[in-house]
């Protein structure tokens, strides 16, 4: 296997990974800047007020968003496999 061939697997698990993760991120991202804005109007400074909700979004996202992660998770993971023959 040449590194050519390596990097490439690596750039396409890494922009994988992150097309799997980006649901989760950005909604985890959007809660937690609208919590931080309400916080800093209202002058609230608890640290549950920021857990809590980001919890939340992260269990709800995981629900609506898991099976097309785990799809996706599959796919690249059996197309990965069905090639090695390729690599050698």
């Amino acid at each position: 296997m040449s590194s050519d061939l390596a990097l490439q697997l690596a750039g396409q698990l890494l922009w994988n990974a992150l097309l799997i993760c980006a649901p989760l991120l950005i909604a985890t991202l959007a809660v937690s800047l609208l919590v931080s804005v309400l916080q800093v109007v209202t002058q609230v400074q608890d640290m549950s007020l920021t857990f809590i909700p980001k919890l939340l979004t992260t269990v709800i996202a995981l629900a609506v968003f898991g099976p097309w992660m785990l799809r996706k998770l599959l796919l690249v993971s059996s197309k990965l496999i069905a090639d090695i023959p390729a690599y050698f």
